[in-house]
């Protein structure tokens, strides 16, 4: 993991005005998703399917995919925004195989427009051999055929901070421990 997005995740960049905010990771630790990249270009990470992901039927549940398509989505947009507030106002996702029980799996997010106001963000998800879990994914060499889902998501940039988070920007005086 490089040092942006060791430091991203751990809070840990004043500029984000994160410091003191949980990280922005945290909805998909749960699952056991480990984010392994971030950057305005690319964010990325692994799981290995367990019971707490599934459906039923010992597959991987569509809420979760969508769950991880806006999570990895929202942190490229935080970061490719310049930090500023973005807010989900669409989400799209396309189911193509079945993930089963004890399968890894990688996720992508890559931008397709990063405009001034709007942002598209497209989410893949691909099968790969459990040895690679622990390890960072080049997605552009993984085979067509391994594709899980394909979601877009669509965020407002630039949006005004609420009242319940007007402190947030005090924050950033916070020294960083960079």
């Amino acid at each position: 993991m490089d040092s942006f997005t060791q430091n991203y995740l751990q809070c840990k960049i004043p500029e984000a005005m994160m410091m003191g905010s949980p990280p922005p990771d945290l909805v998909l630790r749960p699952f056991g998703f480990q984010v392994d990249l971030v950057s305005a270009h690319c964010v990325s990470g692994c799981l290995t399917i367990t019971e707490s992901c599934c459906q039923p039927f010992k597959v991987l549940h569509g809420g979760v995919t969508s769950l991880i398509a806006e999570g990895l989505a929202s942190i490229g947009a935080h970061v490719a925004s310049g930090y500023r507030r973005i807010a989900g106002i669409e989400l799209n996702i396309n189911h193509l195989k079945a993930a089963p029980l004890g399968t890894a799996v990688h996720a992508s997010a890559k931008p397709i427009t990063l405009g001034k106001r709007i942002q598209v963000w497209e989410v893949k998800f691909w099968k790969i051999p459990a040895s690679d879990v622990s390890s960072r994914t080049d997605s552009s060499t993984l085979p067509k055929n391994s594709v899980l889902a394909v979601s877009r998501v669509t965020f407002l940039v630039g949006l005004p901070v609420s009242k319940g988070a007007s402190r947030a920007p005090e924050a950033v005086k916070i020294p960083s421990s960079m």
